[in-house]
């Protein structure tokens, strides 16, 4: 018989190899368990992967694991924190003595999820906005690009994903022309989701005059260990007045191009009235950070903005700089405040055990809740942790729809016809704490029941998963889902 171990204890510095290998392991555990304060199922899952996988947890745990919350990222100066506290305190203190004056009376109805916001979120609230909704990647890329051709001042565009093909092409070339004009056009790009975007792509909209910066770019060439914190945002104002912000990017399949994909069917916002300066200001504030360039965050609320609308709107950013996750507590409440139905739009959905039992109990307490998820993954992963917790929500009374007319992408919350949420952040742990995210929450009864009325519709294209049809699900899909939502906190 063959005596591997003593073979392998004949090489050199194997014995001191293996000993070290288990000495930092054990001292990353221990940061896990006492240091880092991760949640219980997060801390067991990296244990786990370290002790199964020795070599290649640790490799994975300094790649993915990275606490940035200690940092302070997005900095202010201290006039600037000044103004926006005293500003943001005064407001909250009128909603909270009932001196605000609201114009519509659903936003009076769901003051306390606007005082939520403001408090740890630092989101204020205004109410001249006028909002259209945009479900169409075709009609929003019309819809942005010609904003974009009559800009006379400014344009600040921040993605996620800007892929090198057609559309992003076109998209590039009017963004240079705009700036050859003689407009200041502020390009932010996350170095990760556009990684198909460099300076030599941006050659001709450098040279033209064009600002570009890279959120969390790689130190090295090939190597990027912030990779796993994305600036997944997808915000645009044009000259100070008009703002996007929703979940479509800007490449071929977005557009519905990609035959892998068919139609995509995803939600953005076009907005104008005093939110866009907040839109503008968390642009700014991404933009300060990642180029360095030395600007006020005043400069955010100098335009004139469009009014003439009377949609109540917050916007409600999060990340992992910091520990509020102010749009998992917006979703929260309002999952938890509702009292005749909740609809929900996700094509990835993999909440943590909080936002579960939100809509468990919502729905065992009568409340009709209706989650929309894809009916094909673009991540098999998560798609089948996914499959797995939209089960859970079915047990509990819940029903689930599967989009079949393409791929579903919207990240939408209606709640009682009074109340919504559109913007870039899914149901998944990775929104609610690796991701920079932005949503604009909408208090305005006419508008959420148009986002109603379009899930509705959406309905009208989709086959409803059954406790019965979910029961029958093979033993190979049960495996995958077993797999998947074993190490869903990391995903």
């Amino acid at each position: 018989m063959v005596d591997w171990f003593g073979m392998w204890g004949d090489i050199p510095y194997f014995t001191e190899f293996i000993t070290t290998l288990f000495i930092v392991n054990l001292l990353i555990a221990f940061t896990i368990i006492f240091l880092e304060r991760k949640n219980p199922s997060a801390a067991l899952a990296w244990i786990m992967i370290l002790f199964l996988l020795p070599i290649a947890g640790i490799v994975l745990y300094f790649l993915f694991s990275q606490n940035i919350a200690r940092k302070k990222i997005f900095r202010l100066t201290s006039s600037e924190e000044r103004a926006l506290s005293e500003s943001l305190r005064i407001q909250l203190e009128d909603i909270k003595s009932g001196n605000f004056s609201f114009v519509n009376p659903e936003a009076e109805e769901w003051k306390d999820l606007i005082h939520l916001n403001g408090l740890y979120g630092g989101s204020f609230y205004t109410q001249n906005n006028s909002v259209s909704i945009l479900t169409g990647g075709k009609h929003k890329f019309r819809s942005l690009m010609r904003d974009i051709k009559n800009a006379k001042s400014s344009i600040n565009i921040m993605y996620f994903i800007i892929k090198n093909d057609a559309v992003g092409r076109r998209f590039l070339q009017a963004l240079t022309q705009k700036a050859r004009e003689g407009v200041e056009v502020r390009l932010l790009l996350d170095a990760m989701g556009s990684r198909q975007i460099n300076d030599r792509v941006l050659g001709d909209f450098i040279r033209a005059g064009g600002k570009r910066a890279y959120f969390f770019p790689p130190k090295l060439k090939f190597i990027n260990v912030r990779f796993n914190y994305r600036n997944h945002r997808k915000l645009a104002v044009i000259d100070g007045s008009i703002g996007y912000i929703g979940g479509f990017n800007i490449a071929r399949e977005y557009l519905g191009m990609k035959k892998k994909f068919g139609f995509w069917r995803d939600t953005h916002l076009r907005v104008t009235g005093n939110c866009v300066h907040d839109i503008n200001a968390r642009f700014l504030l991404d933009w300060r950070f990642a180029s360095k360039e030395k600007l006020v965050l005043s400069q955010a609320f100098y335009s004139d903005v469009i009014d003439g609308g009377k949609s109540g709107v917050q916007i409600v950013s999060s990340g992992p700089d910091s520990q509020r996750v102010a749009v998992k507590r917006a979703y929260m409440k309002m999952i938890t405040s509702a009292r005749k139905n909740v609809y929900l739009q996700t094509p990835y959905f993999v909440p943590d055990e909080s936002i579960l039992e939100s809509l468990k109990m919502a729905a065992q307490s009568g409340v009709d809740v209706r989650i929309m998820i894809p009916c094909m993954p673009d991540h098999i992963f998560v798609y089948w942790a996914t499959y797995s917790y939209v089960g859970e929500l079915i047990q509990s009374g819940g029903r689930a729809y599967i989009y079949d007319n393409g791929f579903l992408h919207a990240k939408t919350l209606m709640v009682d016809g009074e109340v919504a949420s559109v913007g870039s952040a899914n149901f998944d742990r990775r929104s609610f704490v690796l991701n920079f995210e932005a949503n604009a929450i909408i208090y305005d009864a006419r508008e959420a029941r148009k986002l109603e009325a379009i899930f509705e519709k959406d309905m009208e294209s989709c086959h409803e998963l059954t406790r019965e049809l979910y029961a029958e699900r093979s033993l190979w899909i049960r495996c995958k889902e077993g797999v998947a939502r074993l190490l869903s906190d990391i995903l």
